[in-house]
Formats: structure tokens, sequence, C-alpha cells
């Protein structure tokens, strides 16, 4: 059967024309799906007992189940989820002062081979669909009895890899008649794949785009970002100034700091020479510790260090608050964790 969590509202209603049904019998289902957050069919009770009976016999509504939750000392929660075939994926429910915000994963594993994510090293099997990326958002506010605020396209998977779903699940939950999260509440965090960048330029949709830089040479980024040998930092910073030039919008750049690897004061006069100019915000990450990982965070002192530089030399920068640190943190680990467990 058909996730109905894959339709956006425009195709629901040619779906439901093609049934013989009025399209505003979409709208009404959809906002019943992605607004009210129902899981059956039956709780739909201004649709007539034959639209359901003909949506239960085409449809699934998709529900998670939740194979395990972890909570930190901070408040985060970290759920590994059921995606009904045999496979499982994991999302993170963080708060701040401004809300709830949901990093989600776009894939199940991720082909790019970071040395630096807990990902790495576990088979990709494949990409999530549209409705399997926005039942992690409901399955977390239906668990919760939470609205969410904010949405993070950094949990398992390259977005940008998965990239007519990850969009369409953008529309759906931008979408005022169900989820409603504006776009400007929406990010996606890549790799740095330019030619989707290119198009995502194109798409009219003001969300914020994040870029995991983490390094200031193509040589040191090849060595910790495969996908540098394919796009390397001139084509992914030309990518970026035109996503700037055509959406207006400012990106953050992602920099996970490593001792003695790229956290010296070298490193971030790189850094400045780089990003000068553009419309941009570094966000700097202390690395997670994984398990047979290459790489140890840098201190605390550098990391402060670091940050001033880039701020004294015109390039705002700020230091990614911790969270889950107690917990399983880092993207991946979970599910790694799970597989292990499950293979004993």
């Amino acid at each position: 059967m058909k996730n109905i969590k894959d339709y956006n509202l425009d195709e629901l209603k040619n779906e439901f024309i093609e049934m013989g049904e009025k399209p505003f019998r979409a709208e009404q289902v959809f906002k019943w799906i992605h607004e009210a957050n129902v899981t059956s069919f039956d709780e739909m009770t201004n649709i007539s007992l034959e639209l359901r009976d003909k949506l239960k016999q085409n449809y699934t509504l998709c529900i998670y189940k939740i194979l395990k939750k972890q909570l930190a000392s901070d408040g985060t929660k970290k759920y590994l989820f059921d995606v009904l075939d045999g496979n499982a994926i994991e999302t993170v429910l963080m708060q701040y002062h401004h809300g709830y915000s949901i990093c989600v994963s776009s894939q199940i594993g991720c082909k790019m081979g970071c040395k630096f994510c807990a990902s790495t090293g576990i088979q990709f099997e494949r990409n999530l669909t549209s409705g399997e990326i926005v039942e992690q958002l409901l399955a977390v506010q239906r668990e919760e009895n939470i609205k969410i605020s904010n949405v993070v396209f950094m949990g398992i998977g390259e977005p940008l890899d998965n990239y007519d779903n990850v969009v369409n699940a953008i529309r759906i939950i931008n979408n005022q008649k169900g989820i409603n999260i504006g776009a400007r509440h929406i990010s996606i965090s890549t790799s740095g794949l330019v030619p989707n960048i290119y198009r995502l330029a194109e798409e009219n949709i003001q969300c914020t785009l994040s870029i995991s830089l983490h390094a200031t040479t193509d040589e040191k980024r090849s060595s910790m970002m495969p996908v540098n040998n394919a796009y390397n930092l001139e084509s992914l910073l030309q990518a970026c100034k035109d996503y700037i030039e055509k959406t207006n919008r400012r990106i953050s750049f992602e920099y996970a700091l490593a001792k003695d690897n790229n956290d010296n004061l070298e490193d971030a006069k790189r850094l400045v020479k780089l990003l000068k100019g553009m419309i941009c915000h570094v966000n700097l990450i202390p690395i997670n510790k994984i398990e047979n990982g290459a790489y140890v965070k840098s201190s605390n002192e550098n990391i402060i260090k670091f940050r001033d530089y880039l701020n004294d030399h015109g390039i705002v920068a700020t230091i990614r608050r911790e969270l889950g640190s107690d917990i399983d943190a880092a993207c991946g680990q979970l599910r790694r964790k799970n597989l292990k467990k499950n293979s004993c």
C-alpha cells in the first residue's frame, strides 16, 4: 500500500481526483494527518465511512514504533524508530528557550564516508521517502504532546543525496494547512553536493542552508570528507555564493574542531580568507567522540580562541551548545549500537 504521508497537498488532491473524490476532501484528510496528527483513518470523523474505507484499502498512515528512547540530563531526547521494513533510524529532540527543535534523518545509512561521523562504516540501505521523513516529526509530537517549531535535516544521511524526497518533505512540513512550520525555521545540512546546492537555490524555499565545511584546505578536507574529492572547496564556495545571491539568505558553515587537526590559528586565518565578503555565520562544533573515531575534541581554550579570532576579523562565529553529551549524541551512534546488538 502507498504511504499517504508521501504526498504534498497538491499531489494528494490529484490522488483524490483519480479516486473520483472532490479536491476539498484531500484538504480535510491532509489536515487530519498533519495538523490533528491522527493514527488511524477512523479518527477522521468529518469524512464519510465510504471514503475512510477507500483510504484504508489503498493507503497506510506509516505510524512508527519507538525501538529505543534515550533522555539526556539536559533534556535532549533521542529516538530509535522502526521504519516498518526491518530498518531503524534516529531522530533527536532538543529544547531551547525559543521552543523545540527536531533533528531528522533523511536516509537509512549514508554514502558520504565522513571520518568523524558515526554513520560511516554502517551500510547504506536506502533513501527515506518524504512521508518517512515527516513521520519522524509527527511521531515525536505524539509521543511528547508538544508542538515542534524548528526542523533540522542533520540526522543520518546526506539530505541533498535524497534531494526530491527532502524538498517534498519540506513543502509538506511548511504547508499552512498542516504542520505549518515556516521555511526559515527549517535547516538543511549538506556535506557539499554542489549540483544540488545550485538546484536548491532555484526552489524558492526560504530555508536555511548549512554547509559542513570542517577544513580550510582541499588536502585536509578530502582526508576528513571524501566528497571533497568530487567537489573541492573552490567549487563548493562558488555554489554557496550563488545560493546567497539567488535567495538573499545567510549560509551557516559548520566547522567541527578536532584537536591538532583543524583548530590552530593558521586554520582560522584561512577560514577568514575563504569566507570574507559572504553573508554567513560559522557554527563551531566541539567534535563528538565516536567509537574507533580518528578525532578528539579540541580544548575549550582553543575553541574559544578560534571563535574570537573569527569574530575579531569580521566573520560572525558562535560555539554550538553541547546537547545530549551523556547519551549517544553523535549522528548514527544509537543506530550503530542497535545494529551491533542485533548481530551478536
